[in-house]
Formats: structure tokens, C-alpha cells, sequence
């Protein structure tokens, strides 16, 4: 989904009333598989719309991406691909992602 698409279907929810939560990236060192600006919703029901580069990375930022939507507030979570892992199209990482995640 094109970003610009992203932020205006977060502004939908918003106004909406859903629950969920959009998870941005705000820093990145070394290879990430996106880089800052890369965006995500996350709704608690479990759908996605857009990426931060899919992966291990990805799942860890949608489970913080629960507590963040339970809680009400906003967290900064650290994705640390470091360690080299392997992505869905075979690419290999080894940076890190910080990312931002805030209520909807």
C-alpha cells in the first residue's frame, strides 16, 4: 500500500473509532529491508495494511503493536536484525530498525 494511501486510511480510523495502531519507522542503521518512513496499521484483530519489511522484524513490532492498541499508549519498539536474519525473499539483514508505534 502506497504511503500516502497508509496515512490516510490511519486518519479513516482515527475518526473512525477502530482499534488499532500505526507502527512508523523512525531510524534505521546498517541493512533493514525498509528504511525510515516505512509504515504499518495494525488492527487488533490481527490485519495488516502496509510493511516495515515483513519477517521476524515485523512480527515482533505487530505483538508490541497489541499492547500498544490494549494500553492506549504509545511505545518505541527496536527491531535488531543484527544477528543476519533471513527475510521471506531471501534477503539477509543486519541492521537495525527503530519503530514507533502509536495508538489509533
Amino acid at each position: 500500500m502506497e504511503q500516502l494511501q497508509l496515512i490516510k486510511r490511519a486518519i479513516e480510523i482515527k475518526k473512525g473509532g477502530e482499534k488499532a495502531a500505526l507502527a512508523s519507522i523512525i531510524r534505521t542503521k546498517g541493512s533493514t529491508p525498509r528504511k525510515a518512513g516505512g509504515r504499518m496499521i495494525i488492527y487488533d484483530c490481527g490485519k495488516i495494511e502496509g510493511t516495515i519489511g515483513g519477517g521476524c522484524g515485523e512480527a515482533a513490532v505487530i505483538e508490541k503493536a497489541f499492547e500498544v492498541i490494549q494500553s492506549n499508549l504509545p511505545a518505541q519498539h527496536r527491531v535488531d536484525l543484527t544477528s543476519g536474519l533471513l527475510y521471506e525473499d531471501g534477503g539477509i539483514c543486519g541492521g537495525i530498525m527503530d519503530v514507533f508505534i502509536e495508538p489509533l
